[in-house]
């Protein structure tokens, strides 16, 4: 049994492994990251300048700022994906009823004219902007851009898909997906959000969140599979990405989000993807919740911090159930193999039982 001075001595130890470990494997990680991000974007950018001169409704919003790129989000080392923010020109109504789930609709004001939109041609004859008719538009424009790319030796589109997917230098994939921006407007089926009684996030923090607001993106939504919608086509996807940022900010949750990337990177890289870094940033988000005082996210804090989240991760795995941070009525975990969810909670779980009995186990993870 550890008495109190074993406990600081073993603390110490694993600070010291994980400042090391961070220091180097998760550094060198965010290094060869960036350098590959620089050179996909400059691909990217320039397949978008292309699709601009085809189409000027579609005006490339992926732009560097202070050696990051705007819209653009790192899923995993060779796998990106570029929100492209459209111009939303004329007046719709933003529709989340609950009957699409993970999903919303945009419909025309009533009483406005479809020629006062922007996206005409796009709109049903119910008067909805269909997300499907803009990204197989979208997607055409991509794929001839592509072909007058000055990169066209490097970069292809991914065909048997619906979705808008590049292949760069045969070992990158990059999603590009419309989208639009929702400012200062909060979903109704996120609208229990905060959890009353739990002291995270600050009301200043909420109010901020929720001003921040969310997107919608055209993608296919996997939560919709299966429901036979007449309204799947025209759904869009809500995405809660700056939302996430800003709650991540405080204390040591971005490097314990780095750390868990990494590893995941390294052990958790299995065949049917069940481990995303969008279930590692899930799975911290409601670790803020358990663990609300600041004091809980110290730097001192941060190897039981990931002992929580590997343990919450091992029973979700299990249970094969994970629910969305602010939709928890969905599952992120939908579409994912039974076998490969059970894959991963044995390889989760060797991975945390060699964190938690081997002080050691960062010299070589």
């Amino acid at each position: 049994m550890l008495v109190p001075s074993d406990t600081v001595a073993a603390q110490s130890k694993l600070l010291y492994q994980l400042s090391k470990f961070y220091g180097e494997r998760v550094q060198a990680r965010k290094v060869a990251v960036a350098k590959t991000v620089k050179d996909v974007c400059k691909v990217v950018q320039d397949v978008l300048k292309e699709v601009e001169v085809q189409e000027p409704r579609f005006i490339s919003s992926l732009n560097e700022c202070n050696s990051r790129f705007d819209g653009l989000e790192v899923l995993s080392p060779t796998e990106f994906e570029v929100v492209l923010y459209l111009n939303q020109m004329g007046v719709f109504n933003f529709v989340d009823d609950g009957s699409l789930p993970g999903c919303a609709v945009l419909k025309l004001s009533d009483g406005r004219k479809r020629s006062m939109s922007l996206w005409v041609e796009f709109i049903t004859a119910s008067g909805y902007l269909s997300a499907r008719k803009i990204r197989s538009r979208f997607q055409t424009l991509v794929a001839q851009a592509c072909d007058k790319s000055s990169f066209r030796d490097v970069v292809k589109m991914v065909a048997d898909t619906t979705e808008v997917k590049l292949r760069i230098r045969e070992r990158y994939v990059v999603q590009i997906t419309p989208a639009f921006r929702c400012s200062g407007l909060w979903p109704r089926s996120a609208a229990h959000w905060p959890i009353p009684h739990i002291s995270w996030p600050n009301p200043n923090l909420v109010a901020e969140v929720k001003a921040e607001g969310f997107d919608l993106l055209s993608k296919d939504c996997i939560f919709l599979q299966g429901k036979q919608s007449s309204m799947e086509g025209d759904a869009w996807v809500l995405n809660f990405t700056e939302a996430e940022k800003s709650l991540l900010s405080g204390g040591c949750r971005k490097k314990c989000l780095n750390i868990l990337k990494t590893m995941r990177d390294r052990h958790l890289e299995l065949p049917g993807n069940p481990v995303t870094s969008y279930h590692l940033k899930t799975l911290l988000l409601y670790e803020c919740e358990k663990h609300p005082r600041e004091v809980e996210w110290d730097e001192t804090c941060l190897g039981d911090r990931l002992n929580g989240i590997l343990l919450q991760m091992i029973s979700c795995l299990q249970c094969r159930r994970c629910p969305h941070y602010f939709l928890p009525q969905l599952d992120l975990f939908k579409g994912k193999s039974p076998s490969s969810l059970e894959n991963a909670a044995k390889q989760c779980w060797r991975l945390t039982r060699e964190l938690l009995t081997n002080p050691r186990s960062l010299e070589k993870l």
